[in-house]
């Protein structure tokens, strides 16, 4: 029984007409979660935040100053933040959601008669579960067929040792978990060994699992580096608003003596200087950011995945299925001296001389086979004009040798009706079947020249050979038979059509990579060759890797490209030498074996298509389509994303910097209040959207895969981007309380000179946007660069901005007085002066390290 393989007693399966009715009868086959979030909770959350509590306490002085107006205008103000901040939440709550649906596990049921792979949650009662190694079981399900099947029940019995399911065509009454010899499988458990076909019993919370209650993410995922140095920066952030806040009401109260609008003034610039938008930005960023790589089809099953992306400097790949389309095709038959060779033409006649190694790799490969290469073999048996007579239908298999890491062949022992002896039929690696055949040195020699021949062409050779044996027991191991060389299968499977470029653009981003294959050297080589690996260089085989040390291998790790021959069980070796220079190394697996390793990696990355649910659990990253050039989509993706994170960031401090200072300076001087509550919150509807909506959306920066991978080290508060925001932010408030001082001093009244230097902080407000879009370009550069959300929230501030100062109802709100046409003009020249400083400093930095802009 094997994952492709329907036993003729468990039929077709459910009809998905029947299917879709059991679904929506008995629900999802998922355990009870936490509710999601509706709109009622969202908002009552979002009410609690700081901001909000600051605006409603603002508003409660308002109502003691008796300022009516200002009061209702600042609950109002809260609606609008509150409805800005849902969009926000529901936004990420549905990448999130998106996300829950592509993680559901997946299961391979038969519906009408046909296989297909469903999510987890949309198994039913009654459906037919095709379950292979390294699966876990959808849900409670009765055994009809299988093979050797093995369960870890540990989950519900804590029994480590696996239990021994045996199939039953009847339905005997339910028992509880444990115990060998029964029929029942259990959702959430695993498959260790063996396939099989079941029948869905249970769903849900009806499941022995449901019944017991566990849940199946009862741990609560652990705070990201990028998190933790969110955190730190919010505490540091928030004590020192908070402490510059009890200072101002004190010194207000002090040398003014009205502790009322003291503590007004308090209140401004504490909600000036809360940095609630931190913590938002980062979910905001890593949940969209998850989305967006999902559409590159690569799941993200570990947040922190994202934020290691951007440095990885080496990725390990398997050959087959990821750099190639595992899609084998037996490509020559050799047999002594005779090689006969196909093409894409299915039918073409098998010569008589090497028939006998079609016949015999037939009898060495399962019934209905999973395996690519077995397939490959089956497929050319069924449709190439062959004798039919060779294919002994009625001859029964009687044991399997299987392959191990030892001995990389796998032996069938049948036995004909007529025959007395047994008939055993051998395939493996070249090297394997020849040392099973026990040739004298000449022969072996001679035979694996043949192999490296043939290998070296490109194709994946495997050995073939026979034994009759008429002892009454059978021996344990395979070299007791007495083989004979039949000849070589050469198998090729193409490459993806797009894995050059990937490799070439992986090269050009620093990115090492490097190929792991079971293949023999030459055609590991020769593949390497034509995906523009480097070919000619050093080359690691398995059998080489065991006999090194750690210490060796790390040494001769680092300028290898190739691993050839290797065995699952050796790629944690593989992970930890090249991890042990300081390399950041993402590894792809699909197998139970490579578990230890995707768990190892920086990022491990399990294949969608053709991976065990273990690999996928023990990985980061799960890539749906099992292509190479998605995993380097998710780098590029990977790099952007931080990018723009590093932007948003840098524009959030800046942007702080001078309404604190401002506000703080005004107070310090005796100045009138530059800033109420009413204006800070016209300024959050700009900063909030900006901050996390509109620098997500930005476009990669050019050249992001032509530079290397970003330190592992390197902090988003880096030192340079704290600074550089610090001086964006001291420069813009420095011309916004020049203009105010300015006003005030030449006799322009208060309510003008505010309405003056408001404005020319939204000028330099939107101009901080502008030019922290990017680094390196300018902003009239930039401008060509798509972001719709970009125009919204520019385009918005500016008719608000304009409303407020053209009605006076508005202007009289925000405590404006009117502006001329010479005043915008000054306005905006102030506000452009204030960040074109930074525009003439990416220029030179640019000058200097000779690029061009995209």
């Amino acid at each position: 029984m094997t994952r492709n393989a329907v036993d003729p007693a468990a039929g077709g399966g459910l009809s998905e007409t029947e299917a879709a009715r059991r679904l929506a009868e008995d629900g999802f086959n998922e355990l009870p979660a936490p509710r999601r979030k509706g709109l009622v909770r969202l908002a009552a959350e979002i009410v609690r935040e700081p901001m909000i509590l600051l605006l409603v306490a603002a508003s409660s002085l308002y109502f003691a100053l008796g300022d009516l107006r200002e009061a209702i205008v600042l609950l109002a103000s809260i609606a609008v933040v509150v409805a800005i901040s849902l969009y926000q939440s529901h936004k990420t709550e549905r990448a999130l959601n998106a996300l829950r649906d592509l993680a559901s596990p997946r299961a391979l049921v038969i519906r009408d008669g046909r296989q297909r792979r469903v999510p987890g949650r949309e198994v039913v009662r009654g459906d037919l579960a095709i379950l292979s190694e390294g699966d876990r079981v959808p849900a409670d399900a009765l055994l009809l067929a299988g093979f050797s099947v093995l369960a870890d029940e540990s989950l519900l019995t804590g029994e480590s040792v696996p239990v021994r399911k045996i199939p039953t065509s009847e339905t005997p009454v339910p028992t509880t978990p444990g115990g060998d010899d029964r029929p029942f499988l259990y959702a959430s458990t695993l498959v260790v060994r063996g396939q099989g076909v079941a029948r869905i019993t249970a769903t849900g919370a009806d499941t022995e699992v449901g019944r017991i209650g566990k849940r199946l993410q009862t741990i609560a995922p652990e705070a990201t580096r990028l998190q933790v140095e969110t955190r730190r920066a919010v505490r540091v952030l928030a004590s020192l608003g908070i402490a510059i806040c009890v200072a101002v009401i004190i010194l207000f109260g002090l040398v003014r003596a009205d502790w009322l609008h003291g503590l007004l003034a308090g209140l401004t610039l504490a909600m000036s200087l809360l940095p609630e938008e931190f913590p938002v930005v980062l979910t905001v960023f890593l949940a969209l950011g998850a989305w967006r790589i999902s559409q590159k089809r690569v799941m993200t099953r570990r947040v922190a995945a994202i934020e290691s992306l951007g440095s990885a400097t080496v990725l390990c790949v398997d050959k087959t299925g990821t750099l190639t389309e595992n899609r084998m095709m037996v490509r020559a038959l050799r047999a002594g001296q005779e090689e006969q060779e196909f093409g894409e033409d299915a039918a073409t006649p098998v010569d008589e001389p090497v028939h006998e190694v079609l016949e015999y790799a037939i009898l060495a490969s399962q019934n209905e086979p999973a395996d690519p290469m077995e397939q490959a073999i089956r497929r050319m048996a069924r449709d190439a004009v062959f004798v039919r007579d060779h294919i002994h239908r009625d001859w029964s298999i009687v044991r399997e040798y299987p392959l191990s890491p030892d001995l990389l062949a796998v032996s069938h022992v049948w036995r004909s009706p007529a025959g007395k002896a047994f008939v055993v039929a051998a395939k493996g690696a070249p090297e394997a079947i020849v040392d099973l055949c026990h040739l004298p040195p000449d022969r072996a020699s001679a035979a694996m020249a043949v192999a490296e021949a043939m290998a070296s062409r490109g194709l994946r050779v495997l050995g073939v050979a026979r034994a009759l044996f008429e002892a009454p027991s059978l021996p344990r191991e395979q070299h007791d038979f007495d083989f004979e060389l039949v000849g070589f299968v050469g198998l090729v499977d193409p490459v993806r059509p797009g894995v050059p470029s990937a490799i070439r653009e992986c090269r050009e981003a620093g990115i090492r990579v490097v190929m792991i294959t079971g293949d023999s050297a030459a055609t590991a080589r020769s593949i390497a060759r034509e995906i523009g690996l480097p070919s000619g260089g050093p080359m690691i085989t398995g059998q080489e890797l065991e006999a090194m040390d750690d210490a060796e291998l790390a040494r001769r790790a680092r300028d290898v490209s190739v691993f050839a021959r290797v065995v699952p069980e050796q790629k944690l070796r593989i992970v930890r030498a090249l991890q042990r220079p300081g390399e950041v190394v993402a590894m792809t697996g699909d197998g139970v074996n490579d578990a230890p390793a995707l768990a190892a990696a920086h990022i491990g990355i399990a294949m969608g298509e053709r991976g065990t649910d273990v690999a996928r659990e023990a990985a980061a990253l799960v890539l749906l389509d099992d292509d190479f050039s998605s995993i380097v989509g998710a780098v590029r993706l990977g790099r952007r994303i931080f990018d723009n994170l590093k932007k948003a960031m840098a524009y959030l401090m800046a942007v702080h910097v001078p309404i604190a200072g401002v506000s703080l300076l005004s107070v310090v001087s005796g100045w009138p209040l530059f800033l109420l509550p009413v204006h800070v919150v016209f300024l959050e509807l700009i900063i909030d959207p900006a901050c996390s909506i509109v620098y997500e959306a930005e476009t990669e920066e050019p050249g992001i895969m032509k530079r290397p991978p970003r330190p592992a080290s390197e902090r988003l508060f880096s030192r340079p981007l704290v600074l550089l925001a610090l001086v964006q932010g001291m420069v813009v408030m420095a011309v916004v309380g020049m203009v105010f001082g300015l006003a005030l001093t030449h006799g322009q009244g208060e309510r003008e000179a505010r309405a003056l230097a408001f404005s020319t902080l939204i000028v330099a407000n939107i101009g901080l946007i502008l030019t922290n879009r990017s680094p390196s370009r300018t902003i009239l550069e930039s401008l060509g660069r798509r972001n719709a959300a970009l125009w919204w929230v520019v385009g918005g501030a500016a008719a608000i901005l304009s409303t407020v100062l053209a009605l006076p109802t508005l202007r009289d709100l925000f405590l404006f007085a009117p502006l001329h046409l010479d005043d915008f003009g000054l306005c905006f020249g102030a506000g452009i002066l204030s960040v074109s400083w930074f525009e003439i400093f990416k220029m030179i930095l640019r000058r200097r390290r000779n690029t061009v802009p995209a």
